[in-house]
C-alpha cells in the first residue's frame, strides 16, 4: 500500500497524519511538543510505525509547522511548507467552497482568506498569548479547572462578565476582580472565551474580508465555548472539520503526494530507524549585517546537518556556509 506522511511540528503540539494513495486518512498522531521537537518527531515516527498495517510503503514525506526545516532534516522530508499552505489545503480537501479558515493552536493563531479555492490574505499572531490556547490553559490553572472541564463550565453560563482581553496581563487582573466581586465561575469562563475571540479579531483578523463558510481549526476547536463565541461574534455559522487538530499534518501529506506524482525521483525519506539516531542541536548569532540573526544547527558526530532561523539564505544553503 502506497502512503504519504505528514508532520506539523508545533511549539506546543507535534502531529503525524499518513494517507493512502487516495488521500483517505489510514492513521494520525497528537503528541505535546514539551520544548523537545527532535524527541517529539522521533517518539511520533516509532509510535506510526507501530499503527500502520506491515504492507505499508512510505511514497513520500513532508513537514510543516514552526520546526519544519528541524523535522524535515531529522526525517529526510522530500518537502518542507510553511503552515499557511498546509491549513489551506487540507481544509479545501474536506470543504471546497471554504471562504475562511480559523486556526487557534497553543502559541499562535492564524486566519487564511480563500476565494475560489486559492488564498488571497493571510495574517498571524506569533507574539500575543491573548488570542491563542494557551492563554486559556493559564487561566483554567488560575481557576482551578481542567482545560477538559473549562469548556462544560463555560457552556452552562448564562450572564458571562466582560473580560479585558486585550492583553494576558490585563486579562487576568480583570478575571481576578471580576472573581473577588463575587461572579459565577462559569461566567468568567465563558467571559474568557469572549476575550480570546475579539482578541483574535482585533488582532489577527483585523482588516480581513470574513464571508462563510467559515472553518475552524487546531486544538482549540476541542472547546465548543469558543466555538459558541465565534459563532455569535461573526453571526454565522462555524464548521468544526473532522480531525480538525492534525489538518496541518494531513496538508502536508496532500501536498507531498502531489510533489511526488509530479516528480521522477523517489522520496528522501530516511525511514522509520531515524527515531534511533542522536542529534545535536545548537545555536548562534550571524554577524554577517545589522540583523544579528540567531542562526540554529542540527550536528550529528560533529557534522553540521542544516542551518536555518536566519531573515535571508545565507545559512539555509547548505551546512558549508
Amino acid at each position: 500500500m502506497e502512503a504519504y506522511l505528514g508532520i506539523d511540528v508545533g511549539s506546543v503540539t507535534t502531529k503525524l497524519a499518513v494517507l493512502d494513495e487516495y488521500d483517505k486518512l489510514i492513521t494520525n498522531l497528537y503528541l505535546l511538543t514539551e520544548g523537545k521537537p527532535i524527541e517529539m518527531v522521533q517518539q511520533g515516527l516509532t509510535q506510526i510505525k507501530q499503527q500502520l498495517p506491515e504492507d505499508v510503503n512510505i511514497c513520500g514525506v513532508a513537514t510543516t509547522g514552526s520546526a519544519r526545516y528541524l523535522a524535515g532534516v531529522i526525517v529526510g522530508a522530500d518537502l518542507v511548507k510553511n503552515e499557511i499552505t498546509s491549513h489551506a489545503v487540507a481544509t479545501l480537501q474536506y470543504l471546497p467552497e471554504v471562504q475562511t479558515i480559523i486556526e487557534i493552536g497553543g502559541q499562535d493563531s492564524k486566519i487564511i482568506i480563500v476565494r475560489d479555492g486559492v488564498v488571497t490574505d493571510f495574517g498571524m499572531n506569533t507574539v500575543c498569548a491573548a488570542g491563542t490556547g494557551s492563554f486559556l490553559d493559564h487561566q483554567a490553572l488560575r481557576l482551578n479547572v481542567s482545560i477538559e472541564e473549562f469548556s462544560r463550565r463555560a457552556l452552562a453560563s448564562d450572564t458571562p462578565v466582560r473580560i479585558a482581553g486585550r492583553c494576558t496581563v490585563f486579562a487576568e487582573s480583570d478575571m481576578i476582580h471580576k472573581q473577588q466581586m463575587g461572579h459565577r465561575t462559569e461566567d468568567i469562563l465563558y467571559g474568557l472565551c469572549q476575550a480570546l475571540v475579539r482578541n483574535y479579531f482585533n488582532n489577527v483578523g483585523l482588516g480581513k474580508d470574513i464571508k462563510p463558510p467559515v472553518v475552524f481549526q487546531g486544538g482549540v476547536a476541542f472547546n465548543q465555548a469558543i466555538v459558541k463565541a465565534l459563532q455569535e461574534e461573526l453571526n454565522a455559522e462555524v464548521i468544526v472539520p473532522p480531525h480538525h487538530e492534525i489538518m496541518g499534518a494531513i496538508g502536508a501529506a496532500l501536498l507531498v503526494h502531489e510533489e511526488i506524482l509530479n516528480s521522477d525521483n523517489g522520496s528522501k525519506f530516511k525511514g522509520f530507524g531515524v527515531s534511533e539516531i542522536k542529534y545535536y542541536t545548537s545555536s548562534f548569532e550571524c554577524e554577517a549585517c545589522p540583523n544579528l540573526c540567531e542562526i540554529a544547527q542540527l550536528s550529528l558526530n560533529g557534522r553540521v546537518l542544516a542551518r536555518w532561523g536566519g531573515r535571508c539564505d545565507r545559512w539555509e544553503r547548505g551546512s558549508s556556509s
